[in-house]
């Protein structure tokens, strides 16, 4: 299909979007379009015949509120009412898992939360998971992945503990138990220092 750029002005925000992102997300994503607007080119926004939004809403929001004057689209003119209806929902279902192990290894978090990517946060409490914190079927041994719910400012404190314990010289030498998760290493490092302080 062919791409055209055209004046911001003339695309129309579809009112039937059922998709949006707020806040610290979509700052997240006006900031993405600023440092990368290139991405906007291999993503074009999709629009119908009345230059209406099937794909792309909040790029199209961000587009504005980066100040872009002009964004890429790709016409979809050929799509009946009831296949623009079912493109607008496919759009934004997104297909497969993440492999969180991999992405914490391979790849800088804090670039991952940049750029947009929700990352798991510690969003279930540990009575969820028993006296022996074992999990659900299907996770590998002996490794867990433990998942906990904090206010803002209590994973912003965590957050920072973390990075101010990876820069001491204990967490060089830290037990590691063959687990390659830093955060975690760093967290496991925290809370045995917590449990020798209150021996």
């Amino acid at each position: 299909m062919k791409i055209d750029k055209v004046s911001i002005s003339t695309v129309k925000a579809n009112p039937n979007n059922p998709r949006v992102i707020k806040d610290d997300k979509f700052r997240k994503l006006v900031q993405s379009i600023k440092d990368f607007p290139e991405m906007l080119e291999i993503r074009p926004i999709v629009v119908n015949q009345d230059m209406i939004v099937l794909g792309g809403n909040m790029r199209l929001k961000a587009c504005k509120e980066a100040g872009l004057k002009e964004v890429p689209i790709i016409h979809a003119d050929n799509l009946t009412e009831e296949q623009q209806r079912e493109f607008i929902i496919k759009d934004n279902v997104s297909g497969g898992e993440w492999d969180w192990e991999l992405l914490a290894s391979e790849w800088d978090t804090e670039l991952l939360d940049e750029w947009g990517l929700d990352l798991p946060g510690f969003d279930a409490d540990l009575e969820e998971f028993g006296e022996d914190f074992s999990l659900p079927d299907g996770d590998k041994e002996p490794f867990q992945q433990m998942t906990f719910t904090l206010a803002d400012e209590q994973a912003e404190q965590i957050k920072n503990a973390i990075a101010d314990i990876k820069g001491t010289e204990e967490y060089k030498y830290c037990e590691t138990m063959g687990n390659e998760n830093s955060n975690g290493n760093a967290l496991y490092l925290i809370i045995m220092q917590w449990a020798e302080q209150r021996r």
